[in-house]
């Protein structure tokens, strides 16, 4: 008998033990074990040797890359997903040129603005081929890579996927800025989000007097009345006999003087029986307007027609039905004649200097005007 037998035969007398069978079964399951391991071994050699791939093997799963690679495979996306203007990861719209050079939604219609202020044609600022809305194209894959880029909170600078970062800064983040829940009653207090309940829990300002809760809504008061009036004011025009709107499309023109400047002028259109024209200029005919990142549009309503009396009208404009842009409303009021048919230029109310290069970077501007006519 050899010395494993010996050994088993030893296991199978122990105390405790049912029989001798039992011990020989276990010798043959832990022969069997070692065999696997040895055969596992030399498979494992084998692949460190290195064989030949099998071309019909299934392909193996990706190995994870180490967090210092995956930090470089970051900054080398950032500067390949970048504007070429500004040179920053685009937040909304990417769009293309010709070649495929990429632009931020805010830089490509900054350059279509610009090159309408100069008569020039908009080029791409890496490869100088034309650009514009009908040229260009948006990049739906580059778009989702950025979506998906990592960014910083600003509040807790974590980090977080730029589609997320949004909602989290906004209803998530335990640092987010925040008010109090009294600021409706003057309290000044803004500090983060997980400080709130202990503010608000000694915050004094639910213990103020009658007497200064009353200054406080008086305030309230005048900011909502104000707002109000404008409202209640175009009601008031609805109800006017004669009311006439249309949609007027102002397009570019430029002067022959020795230094051209940029114009907008509508086709004459007819509203309340009389033939009308609109003009517009950029920053009030600003001598170089495109040097100015301050941008505004001020506009004027002309009366075309001979009129027997004088026409005593309130007017406005707003958006058109497919602008996306921004227009508070605001009403004016001319008295038009023979001899005063055209209105002072009063500026475009609209929110700031971006929405005015939306409307220079488009072909043409379109909105809707409103006129009602006073009856005495």
């Amino acid at each position: 008998m050899s010395s494993l037998e010996e050994r088993d035969v030893g296991v199978a007398a122990a105390p405790g033990s049912s029989s001798g069978g039992l011990g020989v079964g276990a010798v043959g399951a832990a022969v069997e074990a070692v065999a696997g391991v040895a055969a596992m071994q030399e498979e494992v050699g084998m692949r460190r040797d290195g064989p030949e791939p099998d071309p019909d093997a299934p392909p193996k799963k990706r190995v994870r890359v180490p967090e210092g690679e995956s930090g470089k495979l970051e900054e080398r996306l950032y500067s390949v997903l970048c504007c070429t203007v500004c040179l920053d990861l685009p937040k909304a719209s990417v769009y293309q040129c010709t070649n495929g050079h990429l632009m931020c939604a805010g830089c490509f219609i900054h350059l279509l603005a610009d090159s309408r202020l100069k008569e020039e044609q908009a080029t791409c600022p890496n490869c100088r081929c034309e650009i514009s809305k009908n040229l260009c194209c948006r990049n739906l894959a580059v778009e989702k890579a950025v979506s998906e880029l990592p960014t910083d909170c600003t509040f807790c600078l974590k980090q977080f996927p730029r589609s997320s970062l949004e909602r989290h800064q906004k209803e998530e983040c335990q640092d987010r800025v925040t008010q109090c829940k009294y600021k409706r009653i003057g309290c000044p207090w803004q500090g983060p989000f997980h400080e709130l309940p202990a503010h608000e829990g000694e915050c004094c300002h639910p213990t103020k007097t009658g007497t200064e809760l009353m200054g406080i809504l008086g305030e309230m008061d005048q900011n909502h009345r104000r707002d109000m009036q404008l409202y209640n004011t175009i009601f008031g025009l609805l109800c006017y006999e004669k009311i006439g709107f249309t949609e007027v499309q102002f397009r570019p023109y430029r002067t022959d003087d020795f230094i051209t400047r940029l114009y907008y002028e509508t086709p004459r259109f007819t509203v309340l029986n009389q033939t009308w024209v609109l003009k517009a200029r950029v920053n009030d005919s600003e001598r170089n307007p495109n040097l100015s990142c301050k941008r505004t549009l001020s506009f004027q309503l002309l009366l075309k027609s001979k009129v027997n009396s004088a026409l005593e009208c309130s007017f406005l404009l707003l958006k058109g039905p497919y602008d996306d842009v921004r227009i508070k409303p605001v009403i004016h009021h001319h008295s038009f004649s023979n001899d005063t048919n055209e209105t002072e230029y009063v500026h475009l109310p609209i929110s700031d200097s971006v929405e005015c290069n939306k409307l220079l970077a488009a072909k043409n501007i379109n909105l809707r005007l409103f006129i009602f006519q006073v009856q005495k």
